[in-house]
């Protein structure tokens, strides 16, 4: 089996296709309506209206043709010498061994007579040999079957059923071909060679797979595959040159007729199949000129209704102008409905952006409770396990018992001395009663006898009134010295005052030259490393976020190290404080990492660092911002990662929330915006304006009022390096030492002071006393001279004096009574008070174990209570999230749908006309246009026809005669181009059959030549016939012979035993000389007595069984 031939096979220098012996055709065009008169090619090689017209056709304009023996005789003179020097040469030299198209393998299973059936060509020669019956011919018939040759071209079948061995139901074919060289096939899929494998049933079904010898798996089913390779092998099965059966060789031998084998010399070299295909071609064409002139018959209608159309439109063209502007207002109307849509969509969008950027706090109100939650529950363990350790107070309880019974019996008793007591007491009341009579008596007396006595009771008046104003004046030096008393204790405690507030600011002046010093710390360790305003360990945190793997993008923090202030000494003290946590914070993509990053944030110290999740999402934040000559967090910043900024927008608003000096000014900002907002002002205010008018302001306050003023955030948006912060806090260092010598020196002066003002309340209080002191004598001076005014009253009053020292006797003794009683009360007084500091003692130990076992239990209730507070706000603040996130959804699905929407209507929009900028509302539009609509309408009634009607039907006209002419011109030209083409092609067909026809002769002669005989090969193209004239050397007269084809079914049927050895030589030098062919012969002679080269292998069959012999 062989390549496909081409026409240059046997020619290496390919000159014989330029030959210049024809004169070259002319291809003017003609006219539109010319006929198109080009020579039809049939496989007789003559025209189909009788010999020679043909080759007159060619001879267009006048130009006479010449005589085709003339040609073809100069055309053999001039190539003759030419082509014998190449065949010549070429039987000088050994062929080469083609690289791929070689058949290695064929492999037969229930195919024809063969059960099993293996057999290895070599790359050129290969005899099949064998008896009669053993199935010789069924090689080539699986050959052209599993190549995709036509079952009957075998001659051993009607249809692939008949190839199934008899008693099985299935066959299969596999061969093997090379696949090597640089011109292999898909050499990376098939490796080296190329397995091929038909298989066919009785039922009718066949298929193909097709696999290389890299692996055993099916790279293709189709027969397109197949075609594939075998178009790049040049393999054709069903070409009589490639191969020839037994049956076709013998009938082909013994009656074939002359224009046989003309038809044989034209298949073998395809020019037959060429031949028809130009047929086919010349027929399309005369056709389509017949249906162009039909078309060019139509024009003129057109062109009329075309003219009509427009003198219609062309009259009514007040009312195209009044249609234009309707449809420039339906434009307009269009993208007044998108411009709606999408100031809709716009707010929703915002809508859903703010409440995204509620997520963050909210998630980290639960990440708080959470932690609180964790928190309490292990205090809860602890002191519940405390509780559980104390032990019982039963002994406590009996020793407290008894102390009570005793001391209750000792209160009854007490309570009946108390009885007693009451009954002595209204003794002495009554008795006191009685003295009260007896004094009135005694005043009244006095009273009488007061004249007798004026001069000694005036001086004895005196007395008194001298002894009254001595105390009456004391008691005065008293009251004011109480009251200076009181104004330097005012004094020395408003001293105090001053002094703990001097030594406040002493502290405060203290504490910041500690933070200085701590920064200045903190800043030589910014020098070392500087993540450290960042968190604990973050370098740590990076490079382990590194080796972890993640659902999402690793997450992106600390984000300030992406974040820098513009102007730090006005704005970054406040925007450190609003956006410290910010700073700190990591972003995650993916919602699934935040457990483990949260968990190696608490690894490495920093269980507070915020956590935010955001989708990469690089949106236009532009529509958000304020106008140009508003400063915004987002303006006084410099971000250089856009991820970021857009994190940075969603959770803190940065593009919107301003920035101002003062709040008058910031009030100001915000009501020049006139829809209300926030803004941040450097003495550290939010003030917020309202849509509605009102207005708020509120101090800010650090999120961790708990951090030392010498965090390491503190080095956050300063614009220095550390070495700058260094510098910076030592100065600050030296004016607040300035400031400590000034406090402390203030200090010591108010102390000093205090310490005078001590000595002074002192002195105050030690006249206080001695004050006291002369009231305490001048009142008993006050007393004795009373005394002395009764002791010189008259004796006619002694009678009642007596009787009222006997009552006051009486009453005294009543009294020792009431103090005898008090004296027993008292003895259980203090049996009571001997058990009571007992009982007391009982009950402080009873008390101190309730209070140690209450203060733990206290506490595990407040941490329960913490404990639930915590889990309650979790739970609200988790309800939020999800309100929130559903509340989100919802909002987002509107927003999603209203996107759409937007979309959907601007795509509409513009299939229906281009942007319209700055449309009026769709209300304005709509009247205006229903407007133009009812005055067009109006006219086209006048009309009686629309002017979409008019313009539709104008537009349709033009159309078709534009269309119509446009056809017919590229047609009439397109089929031009094809008649020009087609001659070509013709010219180059009769070259390329006058050339093979010369090649034939001139090998089928030198053939011939080898036996000693001499011969011809008559060719009349014309007449469509071949024949083949020998003379051998008596003259026997001639014979018809054939060149040997490439794969032969028992050539040699007809051949004598001198012949065929004669015939095997010359075909196996031939074959050593063809360049890359295979040979494959078949022969059921024995090939003893041939001599055989390296090239030549020989393939036996076994003897046929008696039941094959027929099937084969």
């Amino acid at each position: 089996m062989v390549k496909r031939a081409t026409v240059e096979s046997d020619s290496d220098d390919g000159e014989s296709f330029h030959a210049d012996s024809q004169k070259r055709v002319r291809t003017a065009d003609s006219d539109d309506d010319e006929d198109l008169e080009t020579p039809s090619v049939n496989t007789n090689g003559g025209s189909k209206k009788g010999k020679g017209k043909a080759r007159a056709r060619f001879a267009e304009n006048g130009e006479e043709a010449e005589d085709p023996e003339a040609e073809d005789q100069q055309f053999e003179e001039q190539h003759r010498e030419k082509i014998l020097a190449d065949i010549a040469s070429k039987q000088k030299v050994q062929g080469g061994i083609a690289e791929y198209g070689i058949i290695e393998r064929i492999e037969l299973v229930n195919f024809m007579c063969h059960k099993y059936l293996t057999f290895d060509f070599g790359p050129q020669i290969n005899f099949i040999i064998g008896h009669n019956g053993s199935g010789k011919s069924a090689v080539l018939s699986a050959i052209t079957v599993a190549l995709g040759g036509k079952s009957t071209s075998t001659g051993r079948g009607s249809g692939l059923k008949s190839f199934i061995k008899e008693g099985c139901s299935a066959a299969e074919v596999t061969i093997t071909i090379k696949n090597q060289g640089d011109e292999a096939y898909k050499p990376k899929e098939y490796g080296k060679s190329v397995i091929i494998t038909r298989r066919f049933t009785k039922e009718g079904h066949s298929s193909w797979s097709i696999r290389g010898v890299k692996s055993n798996k099916v790279i293709s089913n189709k027969k397109e595959e197949l075609s594939a390779i075998c178009d790049h092998m040049n393999i054709q099965v069903d070409n009589p040159l490639n191969v020839l059966t037994q049956d076709s060789a013998r009938q082909f031998l013994s009656a074939s007729h002359p224009a046989d084998k003309y038809k044989f010399f034209l298949r073998g070299t395809q020019l037959s199949q060429l031949s028809d295909e130009y047929n086919t071609c010349l027929a399309n064409i005369q056709q389509t000129y017949k249906v162009l002139a039909q078309k060019k018959e139509a024009i003129p209608d057109l062109r009329l209704a075309f003219k009509d159309a427009t003198i219609r439109f062309e009259e009514a063209a007040k009312a195209r102008e009044q249609k234009q502007k309707a449809d420039e207002l339906k434009k307009e109307l269009a993208w007044a409905h998108v411009r709606g849509k999408e100031e809709e969509m716009e707010a929703k969008i915002l809508e859903v952006a703010n409440l995204e950027a509620r997520l963050p706090k909210i998630q980290k109100s639960i990440d708080d409770a959470n932690a609180k939650f964790q928190a309490a529950t292990e205090e809860v363990k602890k002191w519940e396990s405390e509780a559980a350790a104390f032990g019982e107070l039963d002994d406590l309880n009996k020793e407290k018992d008894r102390l009570q019974g005793l001391i209750r019996a000792n209160k009854n008793t007490i309570a009946d001395f108390n009885a007693d007591m009451r009954k002595i007491d209204q003794s002495v009341n009554s008795i006191a009663k009685q003295i009260e009579e007896l004094d009135a008596k005694i005043e009244a007396e006095t009273q009488r006898m007061a004249a007798n006595t004026q001069a000694k009771h005036d001086e004895m008046q005196r007395k008194l009134e001298a002894a009254r104003n001595a105390l009456n004046e004391a008691q005065s030096t008293v009251e004011a010295l109480s009251r200076e008393m009181a104004e330097q204790q005012e004094k020395t405690d408003n001293m105090k005052k001053a002094g703990e507030a001097a030594n406040k600011e002493l502290e405060k002046v203290k504490g910041d030259i500690q933070n200085c010093q701590g920064m200045i710390q903190r800043a030589k360790e910014a020098e070392k490393n500087s993540l450290i305003p960042y968190g604990n360990n973050i370098k740590t945190v990076l490079d382990t976020i590194k080796t972890m793997s993640w659902n999402g993008d690793p997450p992106l923090g600390p984000l300030g190290l992406h974040v820098k202030a513009k102007d730090p000494k006005t704005w970054g003290e406040l925007l450190r404080l609003q956006l410290s946590s910010y700073l700190t914070a990591f972003v995650l993509t993916d919602a699934r990492d935040r457990p483990q990053l949260k968990k190696l944030l608490e690894k490495t110290g920093n269980p507070r660092t915020l956590i935010i999740i955001s989708e990469k999402d690089l949106f236009d934040y532009s529509a958000g911002e304020p106008p140009e000559n508003y400063l915004t967090v987002l303006r006084a910043l410099e971000i250089s990662d856009p991820f970021v900024l857009r994190v940075l927008i969603n959770v803190a608003r940065i593009e919107r929330q301003l920035l101002a000096r003062t709040r008058a000014e910031g009030e100001q900002m915000l009501r020049g915006l006139r829809g209300g907002g926030s803004t941040w002002t450097a003495d550290l205010f939010a003030v917020r304006v309202y849509p509605e008018g009102g207005s708020s302001n509120t101090p800010l306050k650090d999120e961790n009022n708990n951090r030392p003023r010498n965090d390491a955030t503190s080095l956050l948006l300063t614009g220095r390096d550390a070495a700058s912060e260094i510098k910076h806090h030592e100065a600050e260092i030296k004016t607040h030492e300035v400031n400590y010598k000034l406090a402390l020196a203030e200090y010591e002066r108010l102390r000093r002071e205090f310490a005078a003002g001590r000595q002074k309340l002192d002195a105050w209080k030690n006249q206080h006393v001695a004050a006291n002191e002369r009231f305490r004598r001048a009142k008993t001076a006050l007393a004795n001279v009373q005394q002395e005014a009764n002791d010189d009253m008259p004796t006619n009053i002694t009678s009642f004096i007596a009787a009222k020292e006997e009552a006051e006797a009486e009453k005294a003794n009543v009294i020792e009574q009431f103090k005898d009683v008090v004296r027993q009360k008292q003895e259980y007084d203090d049996k009571n008070k001997q058990l009571i500091p007992e009982l007391d003692r009982v009950k402080a130990r009873i008390n101190e174990y309730n209070q140690q076992k209450s203060a733990i239990v206290s506490k595990v209730q407040d941490a329960v209570e913490k404990r639930l507070q915590a889990e309650q706000s979790r739970d609200h603040y988790t309800a939020k999230l999800n309100a929130e996130k559903a509340t989100i959804k919802t909002a987002q699905a509107v927003a999603d749908v209203l996107q759409e929407e937007f979309t959907n209507w601007t795509n509409k929009a513009l299939e229906y006309c281009e942007r319209v900028p700055n449309p009026r509302t769709a209300d304005k539009v709509k009247r205006h246009l229903e407007s133009v609509q009812r005055a067009l309408q109006e006219r086209e009634k006048r009309h009686g026809a629309t002017v979409e009607e008019m313009t539709i039907e104008v537009n349709k006209a033009k159309a078709k005669l534009e269309a119509a002419e446009r056809d017919l011109k590229q047609m009439t030209h397109l089929n031009k181009t094809l008649r020009s083409s087609l001659i070509v092609r013709l010219q180059r067909w009769q070259e390329f059959r006058r050339h093979i026809a010369l090649r034939c002769k001139l090998v089928f002669g030198y053939h011939l030549s080898h036996r000693g005989y001499y011969g011809k090969v008559l060719f009349n193209h014309e007449a469509g016939t071949l024949i083949l004239k020998v003379q051998t050397d008596d003259q026997a007269g001639t014979q018809s012979r054939e060149k040997d084809p490439r794969c032969l079914d028992e050539f040699d049927v007809f051949m004598d035993a001198v012949n065929r050895r004669i015939a095997m030589k010359m075909m196996i030098d031939t074959a050593n000389s063809s360049d890359k062919k295979q040979y494959i012969l078949i022969t059921p002679q024995d090939m003893g007595n041939v001599q055989l080269g390296k090239t030549v292998k020989v393939n036996r069959m076994t003897d046929p069984e008696r039941a094959q012999t027929q099937a084969a």
